[in-house]
């Protein structure tokens, strides 16, 4: 079935969301449709299974979905099996129905959870294998999370001092009173800390006198697992990880899409280096910026997001198209030329891969963003 999508897959890239407080989205909408339904059972059903027999807990995904339940630190494990059944499915449907495939993008890309399920829509392991690692250790992760608070620190001018917040960050985790680490790098001028106990609260004081952009910190009121950060070597997380995954089965092939990946912010796997990315998955940030900057530097047109209710990565390109749009905007010399070079590049997407990467972020406004679930909902098929 030919449609819009279709035509744009090729300059197109395919976006899966990470674990967050609501994991739902219109997944009922999707399990409850006429077409779709059944697929969505069917992986979730798969997920379900995966879960129960890695946790040694009766899991059930498919009432999980239909009594809506919230997500909380003692729902993390099937939580983490329904969002990449979910996105696993969404990515069946769109290739089954309408004949969109993943490898016929550009590439692919998940934040934080997301690239797991990246890595098995590029068939370097299957949906067991690759969920196996997080879900056998996600009761220790849950239990590091009791205490565990996220802030997220920004600046409404100048680029943060990211040097300055790390040694502020080491400092503190040096008192000996819970560790404080950088989770994200969103862009310049955001980051998201995760933090033990009064961490948080401690660097929001202290941050004033000892970072000189004065940037503001709001302390999310939730508890938040702590990947991504030093947290996890308290149960030596990051090593039992790769443990795991040297005795899994796969990773010897390269993905039939490249994966931007968020460990290291580049195409980096290969048909041998899956296992030290994902183990370096649990403890190093994210790096959503890089990965930003990379699709626009590559000429992506079109990203599409993937899974329940996606928000990190909707939000960050935004963000940053909206500061774009301003400038663009600005009556101004700059402002006009800004216009003229954007318009140039937009007209010649050849254009992009010589622009240097500050450049390349004028394409920011241009860029269509579907969300998937949204998209597969407004279709008419029978």
């Amino acid at each position: 079935m030919e449609n819009d999508l279709s035509k744009r897959i090729s300059t197109a890239a395919f976006a899966c969301r990470g674990y967050n407080v609501t994991n739902m989205g219109r997944t009922l909408e999707l399990l409850n449709h006429s077409v779709f339904g059944k697929t969505v059972e069917s992986f979730l059903k798969a997920g379900a299974e995966i879960c129960a027999d890695t946790i040694h807990e009766t899991v059930d995904l498919v009432d999980r979905v239909r009594q809506q339940s919230e997500s909380d630190m003692e729902s993390y494990s099937a939580d983490i099996a329904m969002i990449v059944s979910v996105e696993m499915a969404q990515l069946t449907i769109l290739e089954q129905h309408f004949g969109v495939a993943v490898d016929q993008a550009r590439m692919a890309f998940g934040y934080s959870l997301g690239e797991v399920t990246a890595v098995v829509a590029a068939g370097i392991y299957n949906m067991e294998t690759a969920l196996m690692p997080p879900l056998v250790l996600s009761k220790d992760v849950a239990e590091l999370a009791s205490d565990v608070s996220m802030g997220i620190l920004f600046s409404r001018g100048p680029a943060l001092d990211l040097a300055g917040i790390k040694h502020l960050c080491l400092e503190i985790s040096s008192r000996g009173q819970g560790t404080l680490a950088i989770s994200s790098y969103l862009s310049p001028n955001t980051v998201l800390l995760l933090g033990q106990q009064d961490t948080v609260k401690i660097f929001k004081k202290e941050m004033s006198a000892r970072l000189e952009e004065k940037p503001h910190l709001r302390i999310n009121p939730h508890h938040w697992p702590p990947m991504h950060t030093p947290i996890t070597w308290q149960r030596n997380i990051s090593t039992r990880a790769g443990v795991l995954l040297e005795t899994a089965p796969g990773g010897f092939s390269q993905p039939r899409i490249p994966i931007l990946s968020f460990v290291t912010g580049d195409t980096s796997y290969t048909d041998t280096n899956s296992r030290e990315i994902l183990m370096n998955w649990v403890d190093h940030p994210q790096q959503v910026w890089d990965v930003v900057e990379r699709t626009l530097a590559d000429g992506i047109e079109t990203v599409i997001h993937v899974g329940p209710e996606p928000n990190i990565l909707p939000a960050t390109y935004e963000r940053l198209s909206n500061n774009v749009s301003s400038q663009l905007a600005a009556k101004s010399f700059s402002g006009m030329g800004l216009r003229a070079f954007s318009r140039f590049a937009r007209s010649r997407p050849w254009l992009t891969k010589l622009l240097p990467s500050d450049a390349a972020l004028l394409r920011a406004p241009f860029v269509n963003h579907i969300i998937l679930e949204e998209w597969l909902l407004e279709q008419e098929i029978q």
